[in-house]
């Protein structure tokens, strides 16, 4: 093990275990997957009370990087996506800059009239050619979600034949079609994951997930509407509440905005 607790400091003991084990986690002492020590075995090694072991995994597993097996021990949990704080970033940036390979299978790629809801969120004419890009999401080789997209055609002219499976879609548009994104909004909601989708993630169909969707934007007009199902076990996303003083003026946006807090961390384990 590495140093112990420190009685002297005022920080209470189980955030200073609890900050131990997470520095250890994060530099790979134990494998994701891999048992961790025992609470005997962590009493003994930092000279601790059984209670302040037990607060400290618990906030460990609250913050996703242990997981509880009934009966079998505490683990370390796969690698978790942790955006904080952030600007605009696709899902393949997310998985690098967590040290996951991003990949993603071609389900459907399409040009198809827009429905109404997709023609909304576009601003385009209902009926108007888009591109439908239906995409299985993972993170070394695991699924996380299933990404669905809808882009105007006639802006992105020939994507189906330039878009490689594995490829970004944003560094597609950038390179390609020299598309500068501003802004996205996005909105969660929970969701019962349906037969279809829940066979791609490797669920129970009716198993719990997120419904995301996205409206990103370039020079002021939207180009992409996504809509995606996230896995519920593997996707999480945490709240930064700020108080009076520290919120921002003005009236909650309706997408993605806030009022009074932000929304700082979205985590795929």
């Amino acid at each position: 093990m590495s140093r112990g607790v420190d009685r002297s400091r005022p920080e209470p003991l189980y955030r200073q275990l609890e900050t131990l084990l997470r520095q250890q986690i994060l530099a790979g002492r134990w494998a994701a997957g891999e048992r961790i020590p025992t609470e005997e075995q962590l009493v003994e090694a930092y000279g601790v009370s059984r209670v302040t072991v037990r607060q400290a995994l618990r906030n460990l597993v609250l913050d996703g990087y242990l997981e509880r097996g009934p009966g079998r021990g505490t683990f370390v949990r796969k690698p978790t996506l942790t955006a904080g704080e952030r600007g605009l970033t696709s899902f393949t940036q997310d998985m690098d800059a967590l040290g996951l390979r991003a990949g993603a299978r071609l389900v459907q790629g399409s040009v198809v009239p827009a429905p109404r809801q997709v023609a909304s969120r576009l601003g385009v004419p209902v009926g108007q050619p888009v591109y439908l890009l239906k995409r299985l999401r993972t993170g070394d080789g695991q699924p996380i979600g299933v990404q669905t997209t809808y882009l105007v055609e006639e802006r992105f002219p020939d994507l189906l034949a330039v878009l490689s499976e594995d490829a970004s879609l944003y560094e597609t548009l950038r390179e390609r079609y020299g598309l500068t994104i501003d802004e996205a909004h996005e909105t969660f909601a929970v969701t019962a994951i349906g037969k279809a989708d829940a066979a791609l993630l490797g669920v129970p169909a009716n198993d719990c997930g997120f419904y995301v969707e996205r409206v990103a934007f370039s020079g002021g007009a939207p180009f992409e509407f996504t809509a995606s199902i996230m896995r519920g076990d593997r996707y999480r996303i945490r709240w930064v509440l700020k108080g009076p003083a520290s919120a921002p003026s003005g009236a909650a946006r309706s997408a993605g905005g806030r009022r009074g807090g932000r929304a700082t961390t979205k985590e795929t384990i």
